[in-house]
């Protein structure tokens, strides 16, 4: 996600904080949120997939392959 998304989701909650928004501001609102959280989801996914575990043998498990045991 970029940086001008992040601050048009900040922009937006300001915005409905105060004076509130229009239909399209809560529809696109509701998007970026949308969009942020997928991408947020996608990221950790990625992280928490690289770990690996060292087990007590010494070997390295992949968390990933772990979880389907």
């Amino acid at each position: 996600m970029t940086e001008e998304k992040i601050a048009r989701i900040n922009e937006l909650a300001q915005k409905s904080k105060g004076e509130g928004l229009t239909e399209a501001e809560k529809e696109e609102q509701k998007q970026l949120r949308q969009e942020f959280i997928r991408d947020l989801r996608e990221n950790l996914r990625g992280q928490l997939e690289s770990i690996t575990i060292v087990e007590p043998d010494g070997s390295l498990t992949p968390v990933k392959s772990r979880r389907k045991k």
